[in-house]
């Protein structure tokens, strides 16, 4: 998931080398790109979703919950992030 044109460059930067590591399976390293892009821009869904998910991933469901709360308020209409069935497993859908 990549965040939205127009965004913080450094956002767009650290979203895309998480994407990277954690395509790579390297879930400690992208996660902490992801922590970077959402204090860059904290109104990026979709960096509160890789964040978010990157969290469960590494067992720690409170701090995803947290950020998938984030992640729906940030969506603007996002299906992808919505319509999510881990974000909705955590906050509810």
């Amino acid at each position: 998931m990549s965040v939205p044109e127009g965004s913080n460059p450094g956002a767009v930067k650290h979203n895309q080398e998480g994407i990277d590591h954690w395509n790579q399976g390297h879930y400690d390293v992208a996660l902490k790109h992801f922590q970077a892009a959402s204090k860059a821009d904290s109104s990026i869904g979709e960096t509160h979703f890789n964040e978010a998910i990157c969290l469960d991933k590494l067992g720690r469901h409170g701090e995803a919950t947290m950020h998938f709360k984030a992640a729906k308020k940030n969506a603007h209409g996002n299906k992808a992030i919505t319509g999510s069935a881990i974000l909705n497993g955590h906050i509810g859908g």
